[in-house]
């Protein structure tokens, strides 16, 4: 029998990046008043669905400080969590044309947000601006969920059913800090679990590309 040691590794793997936001926790008491001020402005225009709000796609042009502070801090924590999994060196990384649209979303007592994905989009970042605790009656309250394709058609059994990560199939869950934001592919079909809870949570979501120096890039979202 040989004693060779088998080599098993990681292939078509998917990068997840957990980034603490400069300065978030502190920002997130002031982004709340004004995400809710607008939510405010726009229910004087009509009624809107109670259990879910999101805002238009602009939020990162809002000339508001906190907002811009926000923005700078998504912006350093894409930037952190794309270097993590590149060989670019950060004078290479910094030379790269960051594109990016964000909103943020209000989900109430026994709301979510329906599973996602996005096209012409390289990566998508969910920052947490408030979550309340979790749940004792559902563990997957509030979570994000991002769905597991790649193993749709796969014969489970008992060996490939059990595997550890990063083998183990299966949909993956983050839950929501504030002052946290999570980084990943864009294609990756994501959904925020029904949210068991009293209070209201608040996600600042942005949409990221980047053009290389002598690039085109596409056209605006």
């Amino acid at each position: 029998m040989s004693t060779v040691p088998p080599i098993v590794v990681p292939i078509l793997a998917t990068p997840f990046g957990v980034v603490p936001v400069r300065d978030g926790e502190a920002l997130n008491p002031e982004l709340g008043a004004l995400f809710a001020a607008r939510m405010r402005a726009d229910d004087a225009r009509g009624p809107r669905d109670p259990l879910y709000y999101r805002s238009g796609d602009d939020l990162l042009e809002w000339p508001d400080p906190a907002v811009q502070r926000l923005a700078t801090g998504i912006y350093d924590g894409i930037y952190t969590a794309v270097q993590a999994v590149n060989d670019f060196t950060e004078e290479q990384l910094r030379s790269l044309q960051l594109q990016a649209r964000g909103w943020f979303t209000v989900i109430g007592p026994d709301g979510g947000v329906p599973a996602i994905n996005y096209p012409l989009t390289a990566w998508c970042a969910i920052y947490c601006v408030a979550a309340p605790p979790p749940s004792e009656l559902r563990l997957d309250s509030g979570l994000l969920r991002l769905h597991e394709s790649r193993l749709g058609t796969m014969f489970a059994d008992a060996t490939n059913a059990t595997m550890r990560l990063p083998f183990r199939p299966g949909h993956y869950g983050w839950r929501p800090v504030p002052g946290q934001m999570a980084v990943f592919p864009a294609y990756l079909t994501h959904e925020i679990a029904l949210l068991r809870s009293e209070q209201s949570m608040v996600l600042v979501t942005v949409r990221a590309r980047f053009v290389g120096p002598g690039q085109q890039g596409m056209p605006r979202w």
